[in-house]
């Protein structure tokens, strides 16, 4: 019983606009006996607000989305031990040694022109003007200034040239390759596509895409200590799929963005699982005669 009583508000929390640290206080100064029926005058209370919303919108905000949540880590048999000792301090350590301080930096970059006359993947390469765009990617990122903990790009040819021009920019840093980034149809997108699609190909990529987001796009792990920054060099679709899911709005939107060859999309995600999208598409660094989508 203790387990559904302390869960139940800690997931509240995020609802209602209250101090983090001043509901859990109070939830556990009322013990674990009073937790559901806190949870639930405060449900009442709050119900009771006339928000102005848009006829359409989801005020809802998942904050464990990632189920990294620091009750998500702990074995309820933990709590409930505590619990039925009545360990306030107890409870509220074991939380807090699962509670991530950290933010991550996520920087997605989109391939840049690429060779498209070919079927073969191999083949698809980079074109000069690719190259160029992925070499100035590579001086923006340079000139940001910072140190990027780590590069993960897609197996695809034309993101593996594009990661390569841009290491050659930055200190050299850890480089993951992943089949998960690779190019494909996330889901079918509202509105449909304006050409036929098959089916088969969403039927198929959207699990490998959705995979990507979840073992990519994630808060920070508990033990890690300072903010991290990474680089991700992939593809159109994926970006805009993985934009969608991170704001928790209908993945189905993502083809109604539009991104250039070599721009950058920058998510954080903070350590209690909120996310800020800081840019789309930024392509400012190259030179508008260069720019392209196709």
């Amino acid at each position: 019983m203790f387990q559904r009583q302390i869960f139940f508000p800690l997931l509240l929390i995020r609802n209602f606009d209250m101090n983090t640290s001043k509901l859990l206080k109070t939830l556990l100064s009322v013990g674990a006996a009073g937790t559901l029926s806190y949870a639930v005058t405060v449900f009442k209370v709050n119900d009771k607000q006339e928000p102005v919303l848009a006829d359409n919108t989801r005020v809802t905000w998942d904050y464990n989305w990632d189920k990294r949540e620091p009750v998500s880590l702990i074995n309820p048999k933990k709590l409930q031990k505590l619990a039925e000792c009545d360990d306030k301090v107890g409870i509220a350590d074991l939380i807090s040694q699962y509670t991530p301080t950290a933010t991550r930096h996520i920087f997605f970059i989109r391939h840049g022109q690429y060779n498209q006359k070919f079927k073969e993947d191999e083949l698809r390469t980079l074109t000069q003007l690719g190259q160029e765009q992925a070499v100035y990617t590579g001086m923006r990122l340079r000139d940001l200034g910072i140190t990027f903990d780590k590069i993960v790009e897609s197996s695809m040819t034309r993101a593996i040239e594009t990661s390569s021009l841009i290491q050659d920019q930055l200190s050299k840093t850890t480089v993951v390759r992943t089949d998960l980034l690779r190019e494909g149809s996330p889901i079918e997108p509202v509105p449909p596509f304006r050409d036929w699609r098959s089916q088969i190909s969403v039927y198929t990529d959207h699990p490998r895409i959705e995979s990507a987001f979840r073992k990519f796009v994630h808060r920070a792990d508990y033990t890690q200590e300072k903010d991290s920054y990474e680089v991700v060099v992939c593809h159109a679709n994926v970006i805009r799929y993985i934009v969608c899911r991170s704001m928790q709005v209908a993945p189905e939107a993502w083809l109604r963005m539009s991104l250039h060859h070599g721009s950058i999309t920058l998510i954080s995600i903070h350590p209690d699982g909120f996310v800020t999208v800081k840019s789309i598409g930024e392509a400012g660094h190259i030179p508008k005669d260069k720019l392209t989508t196709s």
